[in-house]
């Protein structure tokens, strides 16, 4: 188990490039799958839960080549279906979440799908329903073995349908739409997830020859083709290391410039940072981050306290909740944090009140933070890291604190962030992995 040794208190200085999109890498990979055709990626982080579904998708037998650091080129022409039988298969998928993804893909242009109840980060209940609802009104048949492993086939071929989803689950409408594009007829999805990464992966499908309307919406419309071509792709920069580097510059009273952000992607992102007293410079497509020595929380117009939280997309994503309630600890001002997603996620919020901050843990999914104005530093304690993005937080809070943390389990980290050590060393960080 790999660990970080962190001497904080570092001012740090310089330029960083965002590395491409995790979340969009997941689904897109997969699509993959729909084609025989070579298809081009570029802007793939190199990070392991990525590395991990191309090792997966190369031993179902798609032929990968790496042309650049960042580029791929992928060729699903002769997949072994019958890998999915293997042991192997199951060790891999279950070690990642974004294996779930396979299903959609598989059971279009195979027939048949299997998979392993997906791993990935502990954070509460993640239901799988949403995907299984929706294959099964194209036409899947789903068998349940035990509590824990999926089978789906059809019997000649999806056929298009109507649904209205539960919940506007991202991964499920990614499983959804691709399975829809090579289904029979017409298939309509409301309260379909709307995230930039899905406007990707149904632009990526079209030029590959879907037929997709209201990409942006949530209400998508989608007529079956009888085969996808191959095409190139390049992956949004991310949103989610992004906004961990603006929250990372205000922590440590630091100046840096995040270069190549494609800033109408980020939605409310910049907007719900300045609230926290954070100021943010747009030039052209960076953003640039002065350093500030104290930043002040907004309040509602009545006076009330400031309520930060999550929602479905345009709100803000639940995978910076966990860096906004870092960086409001040492804010002026108090903050309630409303994790309403999933009720795993602030149980991180321990490790700070041990390092230092003053936090009310007031249930599963809210956390009243009131902010230290820098009048009392965080300080080092040896802690672990329970998931990705508590991880980065946990990170961001060792960087501004007095004297060394060790963060323990920083694997989880390197799941979701690639060479964060080596890239934020560069810019005057004290980071030493042992």
């Amino acid at each position: 188990m790999a660990a970080f040794e962190v001497r904080g208190g570092q001012k740090l200085q310089g330029e960083i490039i965002p590395q491409g999109a995790k979340n969009e890498a997941l689904q897109i990979l997969c699509a993959v799958l729909l084609s025989p055709e070579p298809i081009t990626i570029s802007n793939v982080p190199n990070i392991r839960d990525v590395n991990k579904l191309i090792e997966l998708l190369r031993d179902l037998g798609v032929k990968v080549g790496r042309v650049a650091p960042d580029t791929y080129v992928f060729q699903a022409e002769d997949v072994h279906i019958d890998y999915l039988d293997t042991p192997q298969f199951v060790a891999q998928a279950r070690e990642l979440r974004g294996s779930v993804m396979l299903l959609g893909p598989l059971l279009a242009r195979y027939g048949r799908a299997q998979l392993p109840k997906p791993g990935g980060d502990k954070i509460g209940r993640r239901p799988l329903d949403t995907h299984f609802v929706g294959l099964e009104k194209l036409g899947a048949q789903l068998t349940l073995e035990g509590t824990d492993f999926y089978r789906l086939h059809v019997t000649g071929k999806l056929h298009g349908a109507s649904m209205l989803l539960d919940e506007a689950s991202v991964t499920g409408t990614a499983n959804i739409v691709m399975a829809a594009v090579l289904a029979e007829g017409t298939t309509t999805i409301y309260n379909a997830a709307c995230e930039p990464y899905l406007q990707q992966l149904c632009r990526m499908l079209v030029r590959m020859g879907a037929k997709i309307q209201g990409i942006g919406s949530n209400l998508l419309t989608i007529e079956g083709v009888e085969s996808l071509g191959g095409t190139e792709h390049r992956m949004l920069p991310d949103m989610i290391e992004i906004g961990s580097f603006i929250g990372l510059a205000a922590m440590t009273g630091s100046e840096i410039t995040i270069k190549d952000c494609q800033i109408p992607e980020l939605g409310i992102i910049p907007d719900t940072f300045r609230k926290l007293g954070i100021k943010l410079e747009f030039r052209g497509d960076d953003i640039h981050i002065p350093a500030q020595e104290h930043y002040e929380l907004a309040t509602y117009l009545d006076g009330s306290i400031l309520t930060v939280s999550d929602h479905t997309w345009p709100g803000f994503t639940p995978d910076l909740l966990s860096i906004i309630l870092v960086v409001a600890t040492q804010a002026k001002g108090t903050v309630l944090i409303h994790q309403k997603m999933f009720e795993s996620r602030l149980f991180f919020v321990d490790k700070l009140i041990d390092m230092g901050a003053q936090i009310i843990l007031c249930d599963p999914h809210r956390a009243t933070v009131i902010g230290l104005d820098r009048q009392k530093q965080l300080h080092g304690i040896t802690m672990s890291s329970p998931d990705i993005r508590a991880g980065v937080a946990l990170l961001i809070a060792a960087l501004s604190a007095d004297g060394k943390s060790t963060i323990l389990n920083v694997e989880q980290i390197d799941r979701g962030y690639q060479n964060i050590d080596e890239r934020l060393n560069a810019l005057g960080a004290d980071i030493r992995r042992v």
